[in-house]
């Protein structure tokens, strides 16, 4: 990497990773300015170099002007990758994370909870044998239940990391044990994590007769996914981000969910821009054949579940299909088909004691986090990008491509990055400058684009579930 900086660095593993051709470099070197997610890992290296991997695939895509030329604006980056501490409804700020969501001591070290989907909230209190407090199983609440911070931290206190992480699993809950980084990188898991490209591009021999579709007839230099049609069964951060930056390349983009669980709706309200939302039930016989006729008239399906998840649904992919997928944990190794979320990734691959607080003499106390979940983040882009030079290749050759990208390969890839600087500043906040507001009832105030060339959205968010589910 000597002579690159890390985030020049992640685009050239990127490119390595789907074995494209060498493009000239952009003008999108920027000033450092203001200390924008500083921490001890290179968080805004990450952040900027898979803005970068990602513009340099639109330009192989066919992009042309602003998008490709302009100067890459850090802080609008750094205020992308922070939206939901921008994020206001009426002004107001949302609470990100629920109140059993966070790190907890147990009797020989920590834990990472997960609990902001109310069955996960369920499960870890059945975990932890909290279940019956309060208002019983079908409470959909702490207030409900009874059970707060404080009724989790003396159950975990009684119990070792690696129990709490072992129950959670069986009980298909949330939580990790916080783990060195030397325990990661030397774990199964750890190792799987670390092996292959950042994102992996894998043709499928599928029959499929030459597609036009990368940048179809309708694509402009602006705009180069415009007529192609991506269908978004994805939730949380990294799949929602990588599915509206393709809405904000001209694709059209209908997101589907399952009506239970809901999605988190301020969560909705922060990555559903451009998208149209709607609900099928795909234990429904009615609903799964209008699932598969979507399907079947897409150029691209995105999926964030876990490995397997919408096969067992026996959806059928359409030949010369692109399948772009984001998991947690990756799809190879032990903890292949283990839930995760960008902070329980933080915490067991060692990042969360990396960036943990310290006293006056130094020593480390509570675990923390990077200044956004940038993971995530960077992941959607990074999946984005893929599905960007899948398209492409497929112009030339019709065939179907399987895009794979986790957060825990992104996590390995930011520990592997040089930069750490133990003494570093902190973040500077990200300002409303970088925002736009939208709408009345509510009023939502959220970042803008961190690609060059955009200063907004095609639309705001929908309400999550309020459109029909046909193109």
């Amino acid at each position: 990497m000597e002579g690159r900086s890390p985030g020049e660095a992640l685009v050239s593993d990127y490119e390595a990773g789907v074995a494209v051709e060498p493009v000239e470099p952009l003008r999108d070197v920027a000033e450092a300015g203001p200390p924008w997610l500083a921490a001890t890992l290179p968080a805004l290296d990450l952040a900027a170099g898979s803005v970068r991997a990602l513009r340099r695939a639109a330009v192989r895509a066919g992009a042309r002007g602003p998008l490709a030329e302009a100067p890459l604006d850090l802080s609008r980056v750094a205020a992308a990758f922070s939206s939901d501490r921008l994020l206001r409804l009426d002004g107001r700020v949302v609470a990100r994370f629920a109140p059993l969501s966070g790190f907890y001591r147990t009797a020989d070290g920590w834990v990472r909870t997960h609990a902001n989907y109310p069955h996960h909230e369920h499960r870890l209190l059945a975990a932890l044998h909290l279940h019956g407090v309060g208002g019983g199983p079908g409470s959909l609440t702490p207030a409900l239940h009874g059970v707060g911070p404080a009724d989790i931290a003396q159950a975990l206190r009684a119990l070792t990391a690696q129990q709490v992480e072992d129950a959670a699993t069986a009980a298909r809950a949330v939580a990790a044990r916080v783990r060195t980084e030397e325990e990661w990188r030397s774990s199964p898991q750890g190792v799987a994590a670390a092996e292959g490209p950042l994102v992996r591009l894998t043709p499928r021999d599928d029959g499929a007769e030459v597609r036009a579709a990368g940048a179809s007839p309708h694509g402009t230099p602006r705009l180069p996914l415009a007529g192609v049609r991506v269908l978004d069964l994805t939730r949380v951060i990294a799949g929602p981000v990588g599915t509206r930056t393709l809405a904000l390349l001209g694709a059209d983009v209908l997101r589907i969910d399952p009506p239970v669980p809901a999605e988190v709706r301020w969560q909705h309200l922060d990555t559903g821009q451009g998208k149209r939302t709607a609900l099928l039930d795909l234990h429904d016989a009615g609903d799964h054949a209008q699932a598969q006729a979507l399907l079947d008239e897409a150029d691209v399906l995105v999926t964030g579940y876990r490995p397997g998840a919408i096969e067992a649904f026996g959806l059928r992919p359409p030949p010369g299909l692109v399948h772009a997928r984001v998991s947690a944990w990756g799809e190879t190794g032990p903890w292949s088909a283990r839930r995760g979320f960008d902070s329980i990734v933080q915490a067991a691959t060692g990042i969360a004691l990396i960036e943990a607080q310290h006293d006056a003499d130094g020593h480390a106390g509570w675990p923390s986090t990077l200044p956004a979940q940038a993971l995530d983040h960077a992941s959607g882009y990074l999946l984005a990008a893929g599905v960007l030079d899948a398209l492409t290749a497929r112009r030339a050759d019709g065939r179907g491509r399987d895009v794979v990208a986790s957060l825990a390969r992104t996590a390995t890839w930011l520990l592997d990055a040089p930069g750490r600087d133990p003494g570093h500043p902190p973040a500077a906040p990200v300002t409303a400058v970088e925002t736009v507001t939208h709408g009345r009832g509510p009023e939502v105030t959220t970042a803008r684009p961190a690609l060059p060339g955009f200063d907004d959205y095609p639309a705001p968010a929908h309400p999550w579930g309020t459109d029909h589910a046909r193109w």
